[in-house]
C-alpha cells in the first residue's frame, strides 16, 4: 500500500463557470496545470485523478498520472461532500491522501512539500492538515454581528482571528476520510495560505484574477 498520494476531483461540467476546468489558463488548462505542479512534488507516490470526465482521463494518460473513473451518482449534485469523500477514500489504496482542487492554480508545488512534512511532523498531535484563509471582514449571521459589537467596532486590522477552511491542501488518514466522511480531522492542523496561493475560482471574475496572478507569480 502506498503511504501517501494526491488526488485531484474534477467533474464534467461547473455550475458557474463553464467547463472551468478544461478552459484555456495560460496556455494550458487548470487540469493540466495542477498535474505538472504536482509531479515536481517530493514525497507523492502517486497523483490520482478521481472524474467522471472523459476528458480529463484523457489528460491523465497523456500526462503519465493515474485516475479513478468516478460512478455518475458521486459526480450530481445530489451527492453530498460528505458522501463524495468517503467514496474517494474508498477507491483510493494509501494510507494517507492528499486531496487538492484544480481551483487553486496558484499553490506552488514547494508548499505542497511544506504541508506534507508539517503533517507528518506533527500527525501524532493532530489527525488532519487542511489549509484555510484568514477572514478578516464584518460578519453578520441573521442581521446580528458575530465577530464584533455594533458600538465597539474596531479597526479591520483588530478584527479576531478567524480563518475559513478553503480545501485548496487537505492531508489526513484514508481510512479517517472514509469512515467519518469528512476531509477534517477532530484535532486539525490549520495551515494558513496566503491570500495569493488560497486564491479559488468559483466565478467568471475569479477565473481572470487568477489568470493574472499565475503569470505574476508562478
Amino acid at each position: 500500500m502506498k503511504k501517501i498520494v494526491a488526488v485531484v476531483p474534477i467533474r464534467k461540467g461547473s455550475q458557474r463557470v463553464k467547463n472551468k476546468n478544461f478552459k484555456k489558463f495560460c496556455g494550458k488548462n487548470l487540469l493540466e496545470h495542477k498535474i505538472i505542479s504536482l509531479k515536481k512534488v517530493k514525497g507523492l507516490q502517486e497523483i490520482i485523478i478521481n472524474t467522471d470526465s472523459n476528458k480529463a482521463i484523457s489528460i491523465a494518460k497523456k500526462l503519465g498520472v493515474s485516475y479513478f473513473k468516478r460512478d455518475g451518482y458521486y459526480a450530481s449534485s445530489k451527492c453530498s461532500n460528505s458522501e463524495f469523500w468517503s467514496n474517494v477514500a474508498s477507491s483510493t489504496k494509501s494510507k494517507y491522501i492528499l486531496f487538492t482542487h484544480c481551483t487553486n492554480p496558484i499553490i506552488k508545488s514547494s508548499t505542497y512539500e511544506k504541508t506534507i512534512k508539517k503533517f507528518f511532523l506533527y500527525k501524532n498531535k493532530y489527525d488532519s492538515l487542511n489549509s484555510v484563509s484568514e477572514v478578516k471582514e464584518f460578519l453578520f449571521l441573521k442581521n446580528k454581528p458575530i465577530n464584533f459589537k455594533l458600538d465597539k467596532a474596531p479597526n479591520s486590522q483588530n478584527l479576531p482571528d478567524i480563518v475559513k477552511i478553503n480545501f485548496a491542501i487537505s492531508i489526513l488518514k484514508t481510512d479517517f476520510m472514509k469512515s467519518k466522511k469528512t476531509l477534517i480531522g477532530k484535532k486539525p492542523f490549520f495551515y494558513k495560505l496566503n491570500q495569493i496561493e488560497g486564491h479559488d475560482i468559483n466565478t467568471p471574475y475569479e477565473f481572470e484574477v487568477a489568470k493574472y496572478l499565475f503569470k505574476k507569480f508562478k
